[in-house]
């Protein structure tokens, strides 16, 4: 049976039923191999079937492929193609579907396009196709984030965890407990409704017992945003010494580029240098930073002062010590600044000296490594010790889902905060009718992670930071 469209256009501030069809190019602009024009809508496939020469579009069965030609409003071939029939409501969008394969392009692609709209299809706003598939219930609101946070995934931890939330592992875990507080919801409801009656299937301990485990819960969730932030961003990681110690051989290794000017001079660096790498899976974005130490510099001074900036904002230091030389003044200083920090400390230049002032720092420092930037010596423990400091490993390991999104952590902080108020009622003697308030308002917090409770201004808002054809 096909499921009727229910998409929502704006206009106005009110939600308009539309059966228009849409399309797009859902393939990345420019010269390529293939191009994809995707159509969807109630019209979807008798569109596309005006315009095919091949096999009737119209008789085919769903989920399958035919090979032919697109042809313009005066019949001429635009190119060779192969079309794919998927019919409601076996489709993304849960609507009829039908997608164009065309050589790549600009002009080949917009051309195809080009005869889909003039056939009759409308063309697609951001992320409307991912909106049709929300709206149609085939997603909820979490799982169409996740979508556009694959797309923009920037290493494999990104990818592993929007993949499994758009699988449905944080709609399961909000699902679970927004549940839970709508059935005793319910319960409160009959006590309230009929107080003066022995129909009491739940105690006032009992409902503060669920308040407490149910805030446990997201405040769970809430402490795995630390991970999502890293998952997410990558770990903002600031190299910072004195002058000359290394600090940009060690970006240039890591970076595998030469990304930083290096040379014998010291104070090379005066500006931050940024670069995003990943070193056995852990997503770092490395900072290489303006030698720390006193000068009369006016340049060297505002470089400085960014440094210890860097160092503020970071969330790992790593500190580079000339192992070829005594610590001096300067060191220590540093190791004095960042010593509050999560932070790796480095003998740079090993290559350099036999000697090495590491083994007595070992004996106050967990994570000080011996390294050259020239032969790659030490790189391996360094990113053991990353990984150590950074809980990587437990991050790689959880199957629980983890928190990337500001607007989730937010929902799920205003949902704690309401089970808590809620609960602290109870045990200080307030009413079932007036406790009711606070978990009605943690159970519209989670709805609106998923689209159950959330503003036709928020789901508006969200899909327009889509790509068109997505």
């Amino acid at each position: 049976m096909r499921l009727p469209l229910i998409l929502s256009d704006l206009k106005e501030g009110k939600i308009i039923l539309t059966e228009r069809t849409i399309a797009a190019i859902s393939t990345p602009q420019g010269t390529g191999g293939l191009s994809v024009i995707r159509i969807s809508g109630s019209n979807a496939v008798e569109i596309a079937d005006k315009i095919f020469r091949g096999a009737s579009l119209k008789k085919a069965e769903t989920h399958t492929v035919h090979y032919g030609h697109i042809v313009n409003i005066n019949g001429d071939i635009i190119d060779e193609v192969l079309a794919t029939v998927m019919l409601a409501p076996r489709t993304f969008t849960r609507e009829d579907t039908v997608e164009i394969s065309c050589h790549g392009g600009s002009v080949t692609t917009h051309a195809v396009l080009n005869a889909v709209t003039e056939a009759g299809a409308y063309m697609a706003q951001p992320g409307e196709f991912t909106k049709r598939a929300f709206m149609n219930g085939r997603i909820d609101l979490s799982q169409a984030e996740a979508v556009i946070d694959i797309i923009n995934a920037r290493n494999e931890l990104s990818r592993r965890n929007a993949v499994s939330q758009l699988g449905g592992s944080l709609s399961k875990e909000i699902k679970s407990v927004r549940d839970e507080l709508v059935h005793l919801s319910a319960q409160m409801q009959v006590i309230i409704d009929y107080p003066d009656e022995d129909l009491e299937d739940v105690t006032t301990e009992d409902i503060e017992n669920i308040c407490r485990i149910c805030a446990e819960k997201t405040e769970k969730l809430i402490r795995s945003a630390d991970n999502g932030k890293i998952i997410k961003e990558g770990i903002r990681t600031a190299i910072v010494g004195k002058p000359n110690v290394g600090k940009s051989s060690i970006l240039n290794y890591l970076a595998q580029d030469e990304r930083a000017i290096v040379t014998d001079i010291a104070g090379t660096t005066r500006d931050v240098i940024e670069e995003s790498v990943t070193i056995n899976g852990i997503p770092l974005i490395l900072s290489d930073t303006a030698g720390i130490h006193d000068t009369e510099d006016t340049v060297e001074k505002i470089g400085v002062e960014k440094s210890r900036r860097y160092i503020d904002s970071a969330d790992l230091v790593i500190v580079v010590l000339d192992s070829s030389d005594a610590l001096d003044s300067e060191d220590m200083s540093i190791l004095d600044e960042t010593k509050d920090k999560k932070r790796i400390i480095l003998f740079n230049k090993t290559d350099k000296t036999a000697e090495s002032v590491l083994n007595g720092f070992k004996a106050v420092e967990d994570e000080a490594i011996a390294v050259s930037a020239v032969t790659g010596e030490g790189m391996e423990e360094l990113a053991g010790a990353i990984e150590r400091l950074c809980r990587l490993g437990d991050i790689q390991s959880e199957n629980g889902a983890v928190i990337t999104n500001m607007r989730h952590k937010s929902a799920l902080i205003n949902a704690n905060e309401a089970l808590v108020r809620a609960a602290d009622a109870l045990a200080a003697g307030m009413p079932a009718d007036i406790v009711s308030i606070d978990i009605a308002s943690a159970m519209d917090a989670l709805g609106e992670i998923t689209g159950e409770t959330v503003s036709e201004s928020v789901v508006n808002d969200i899909f327009h930071n889509f790509c068109v054809g997505k």
